[in-house]
């Protein structure tokens, strides 16, 4: 096994972020864990508002260069965004490499990207991000190659020509164009196909993942880790009644996710917009859950998600006291998603909830038309099928979608 990297984490607590700074600080030493570097030391100030040249101001500069000494640190990663001249100004007075939590992110979200287009995501954002840090560091960059903030481009020698980056940038959107009609042709059929569909969305590391293995059975890569998942995976969910429908997971929400992953990733995230109805899991037992709920709801309202219809899924019940819990989002269902229990109170709180979303039907089968009542169980929420002895023909009764065969054999009655 490789030596991790050893690490020193530095943040500042302003009169802005004081509220979320503590949260902010846990989150990072656990990105820093994930992306398998090791947390030496952490330096924290307190000041009205960071020092525009070096974040942390020249005394305590002198003082991060001495514990960087002192605890043979390799890198160190600032938990705010720093601006090209900041980076470069503490890089040259540490003698480190100096990075932030963007690019601590970037690098993370480089490790996790499977697919094709999660890849090409994640570099377009890195590039994006790089280009401007470019100037002045060449002692710094020298260390491409290996080790945190560098995975993905950089490894390529990139800060030699700006032009190759620009060159570089436009070929992945253009690739990207092309990834995107792919997936909205695969969206379009689901239309057709009127399939109905539900998306997972939630902070990272709340559970996705784990709820899309228990409905659907697909092995996700499941992990107790900040952005397990990244890229979109569907998959086909077959009620206990018959119906079935589609499962999306999503990337975890996070707070202050750089808005350069936001932009990278909108095709991804878009998928959630042509939901029919999305399921928000939140970590029951996490002590900044409200805060992560907020979160959450943020950036569903720049996604423009908020007028979607949603359940959430309050995960991870086995952790906390059920009956000291006090929800703060309707409607919800609580469960831990490790529990036999947890797939039933899942699959009856979906029922539920479909049963508003979808329109009722009540149709009249003939005995013969056993393809037909098939074809319902499996496109439409099936809850009854009484067979009549005296008119030998089934009633039924069920939700289905708008536009459904079921609704318009309805209509023909």
């Amino acid at each position: 096994m490789e030596a991790q990297e050893r690490i020193i984490l530095v943040g500042v607590e302003t009169e802005a972020n004081y509220r979320h700074f503590e949260e902010s600080m846990t989150e990072l030493k656990s990105l820093t864990k994930t992306a398998e570097g090791e947390v030496v030391f952490s330096l924290i100030q307190r000041r009205p508002q960071v020092d525009r040249q070096t974040v942390i101001g020249k005394g305590k500069l002198e003082e991060l260069q001495q514990l960087a000494d002192a605890h043979e640190a390799d890198l160190i990663i600032f938990n705010h965004e720093l601006t090209p001249r900041q980076s470069q100004l503490i890089g040259d007075a540490v003698g480190l490499p100096v990075i932030d939590r963007v690019q601590l992110i970037l690098d993370i979200f480089a490790m996790r990207a499977r697919s094709k287009e999660g890849k090409l995501q994640v570099e377009l954002a890195q590039l994006e991000y790089l280009l401007p840090r470019l100037i002045g560091q060449g002692k710094n960059m020298s260390r491409l190659g290996g080790g945190i903030g560098t995975r993905g481009p950089g490894e390529t020698k990139l800060e030699t020509d700006r032009r190759h980056i620009r060159n570089k940038i436009t070929v992945i959107k253009k690739e990207l164009k092309e990834v995107e009609k792919h997936r909205e042709r695969t969206r379009q059929k689901r239309k057709d196909n009127q399939t109905f569909q539900i998306g997972l969305i939630g902070y990272t590391n709340a559970g996705k993942s784990t709820i899309l293995n228990i409905l659907t059975s697909a092995q996700t890569y499941e992990q107790d880790q900040l952005f397990a998942t990244l890229d979109p995976l569907t998959k086909k969910w077959r009620l206990p009644e018959g119906f079935e429908v589609t499962v999306t997971d999503t990337v975890g929400f996070i707070q202050d996710l750089p808005t350069q992953l936001i932009d990278a990733f909108h095709s991804t995230l878009e998928e959630s917009q042509n939901m029919d109805l999305l399921l928000h899991v939140v970590d029951a037992s996490a002590e900044n859950r409200i805060q992560q709920e907020e979160t959450v709801l943020n950036l569903m309202n720049q996604l423009d998600l908020a007028g979607l219809q949603m359940l959430t899924i309050y995960n991870k019940a086995d952790k906390i006291d059920a009956e000291q819990f006090v929800p703060t989002l309707f409607p919800n269902v609580l469960i831990s998603a490790k529990s036999s229990k947890g797939k039933e109170a899942l699959s009856d709180a979906i029922k539920l909830l479909l049963m508003e979303v979808l329109e009722p039907y009540h149709l009249s089968l003939g005995q013969d038309e056993g393809t037909v009542l098939n074809r319902l169980k499996r496109e439409t929420l099936l809850l009854s099928a009484d067979y009549e002895e005296e008119r030998q023909v089934y009633q039924l009764k069920g939700f289905a979608q708008p536009n459904s065969y079921a609704l318009r054999r309805m209509e023909e009655e």
